[in-house]
């Protein structure tokens, strides 16, 4: 039976006795999760030192690139880790954001390089056929500036070579690219001794600039008077030695090339700076041309056309070349009613001075220049159009003495001034052809060939004639000629039978022929006798006598 608060004693309650409060203490068991939060706070803490910084690299593809596992590697060692790639805000691109190492944080400068290392063939080279087992990663090349930089913009393809290659880069401008490309080789006395690492196209769009770089210690070769030349292809010359072929390699063939050289006897000159920039010629034989000092621009006015003749034809003074053709155009003559063809030409008075036997000094005075041209074509100096190759028929302005040609005189109030000109060779062989022509249209070929009709019936008459007196021949007189020459047939058989060794004629020719000797020797006895004594025709031969 439970008993309710009015029936409790609370005298059987004992009182509550104050227990005196104890200090602090720490249980054991939480000594281990403080050490783990410790040991985990200096190991955030250690990590957040250590962590190395974070970059980003933007590429035109993630090809070979994947967050987590492509490695960033400098001469085959780890400096790094793609961590992120995600596309730009222009969706254009793709950025790749990665991990670098502390001690790679030096590396990362503003002409620092990076690319996309993973098989490649082109230009003749292949590179990256080691990332077909490990995989494609993300190559570096530490630049030279002091400038820190976290944001770098990656290479489309691999640079030729790294930063610390030794060597110098050099800058040359060509009209044209040629079949050259990054990875063209560079010879020296077809020697490799470089490459092309870039080119663009010039702002103007008229030229195209090219990056070369020489390798050390070759760069040493390249002087303030080096030329460079496109050694790409096969060059071929036709001169009075013969056919020469000229190329630096089948490399150069196939991937184009460059070569360069010092022109031979040309004075020592110091090795040219980094990035100095050359001029690159078309072959070896425009590059080792002695510089033009002295331009003379002129124009030249024809009749003949210019079918044959381009932009850069060669301007020659028996076979010199002095120059080269600029320009060509057409006008209309008001005054004469024709067409002609203005051709402006440049002259470098210096390919023909050099050449003089002796020498002689070029008028700087422009009133002495113009006197001397005056001089020139007072005595028949002339500009003409010739043919330089009858099998591809390119025309060449020659620049000649006519001494026959009508006097004329430079036109000094034109710029440029204009030199007078004659006809051309071939317009002159075309004249005459013409003019023999209309002579032989003036020739009465109609009569002619009447009259020629006419003979030759009055021919064919004779011949018919002919051949009925031939037959007659044969039928009347044939017969009676093979009598006759039987019977003299018959006769030279006789004959030969008569003078025969043993024929009877023969012999009694003979018996009388010793006869008369005999007879000749009595006579010539008989002689002697009446010699010695005359006597004896009077008084008869003496007894005994002699």
């Amino acid at each position: 039976m439970s008993k309710t608060l009015d029936d409790l004693d609370l005298t059987e309650i004992p009182a509550a006795v104050p227990d005196r409060r104890r200090g602090w203490s720490v249980q054991f068991i939480w000594i281990v999760p403080i050490v783990a939060a410790l040991i985990g706070g200096w190991l955030v803490v250690k990590g957040i030192l250590e962590r190395g910084p974070t970059i980003t690299i933007t590429f035109k593809t993630a090809e070979g690139l994947e967050a987590g596992k492509t490695k960033i590697k400098y001469k085959n060692v780890d400096v790094g880790e793609v961590k992120m790639v995600k596309l730009s805000e222009d969706r254009h691109r793709v950025v790749a954001t990665a991990e670098i190492v502390k001690e790679a944080e030096p590396y990362l400068v503003e002409d620092s390089r990076f690319w996309v290392v993973r098989p490649r063939v082109a230009g003749g080279q292949v590179s990256g056929l080691g990332t077909l087992f490990s995989g494609s990663y993300i190559g570096l090349d530490i630049g030279k500036s002091d400038t820190e930089r976290r944001e770098f913009i990656g290479l489309d393809t691999p640079p030729i070579f790294t930063a610390d290659v030794p060597g110098r880069h050099f800058v040359l401008e060509s009209k044209d690219l040629g079949s050259l490309g990054i990875g063209s080789p560079v010879y020296y006395r077809q020697v490799e001794v470089g490459s092309v690492v870039a080119h663009d196209l010039n702002k103007d769009g008229k030229a195209v600039t090219l990056k070369v770089f020489i390798n050390a210690p070759y760069d040493e070769y390249v002087t303030t008077n080096t030329r460079f030349w496109n050694a790409s292809g096969i060059d071929i010359a036709l001169d009075a030695t013969g056919i020469k072929v000229d190329t630096q390699s089948l490399a150069s063939i196939l991937i184009g090339g460059i070569a360069f050289e010092a022109p031979p006897g040309s004075p020592p000159a110091p090795p040219a700076d980094e990035n100095h920039t050359f001029a690159l010629a078309t072959n070896r034989s425009q590059a080792m041309k002695l510089p033009d000092s002295l331009a003379v621009h002129a124009m030249l006015y024809f009749k003949d056309s210019l079918r044959g003749l381009s932009i850069g034809a060669p301007v020659e003074f028996r076979g010199i070349v002095i120059g080269e053709v600029q320009s060509m155009s057409v006008e209309f003559d008001e005054e004469q009613g024709e067409f002609r063809f203005p051709v402006g030409i440049t002259i470098y008075p210096v390919r023909l001075i050099a050449m003089v036997s002796g020498g002689t000094k070029t008028a700087q005075d422009p009133a002495q220049r113009r006197a001397r041209w005056d001089l020139l074509v007072d005595r028949g100096l002339r500009g003409q159009l010739r043919t330089g190759s009858l099998l591809t028929g390119q025309l060449y302005v020659a620049v000649d003495f006519f001494p026959d040609a009508p006097k004329a005189h430079m036109d000094w109030t034109r710029i440029p001034p204009v030199l007078p000109t004659v006809v051309g060779s071939m317009t002159e062989v075309q004249e005459t052809l013409s003019r023999l022509a209309r002579t032989i249209e003036k020739v009465p070929l109609d009569q002619i060939g009447a009259d020629l009709r006419q003979s030759l019936r009055i021919l064919n008459r004779t011949l018919e004639n002919a051949d009925r007196f031939v037959k007659r021949l044969d039928t009347d007189i044939t017969p009676a000629a093979r009598t006759a020459l039987e019977e003299a047939r018959k006769t030279f058989k006789a004959a030969e039978q008569t003078i025969a060794s043993d024929a009877p004629l023969q012999q009694d020719m003979r018996a009388m022929l010793r006869e008369l000797s005999r007879t000749a020797q009595s006579l010539r006895a008989l002689a002697d006798y009446l010699e010695r004594n005359p006597e004896a025709l009077i008084r008869g031969k003496r007894g005994g006598g002699k």
